[in-house]
């Protein structure tokens, strides 16, 4: 299992986030708090508060699935600034 942060600034990044996940076997949550929602649909990714990091977790430890959605991925020292 693997946990990361993610951020998109656009609609077309979401779209391009949602494409390469549905695009793996795995399975992907994205949300923050109680709200969770499955990262391969693009309805339930657009029902999140965007404008905020959102905690992904995927079920597989294949690190070529971080690769794929690297452009999205949120680093500490982005958090801080």
């Amino acid at each position: 299992m693997q946990q990361v942060l993610v951020k998109f600034e656009d609609v077309d990044q979401v779209r391009d986030f949602v494409n390469a996940v549905s695009m793996t076997e795995a399975n992907f949550e994205l949300g923050s708090g109680s709200r969770i929602v499955d990262a391969k649909s693009i309805l339930g990714v657009f029902a999140l508060d965007l404008a905020q990091p959102q905690r992904l977790v995927c079920d597989s430890d294949d690190s070529a699935i971080l690769e794929e959605i690297e452009p999205f991925l949120v680093r500490e020292d982005r958090l801080r600034a």
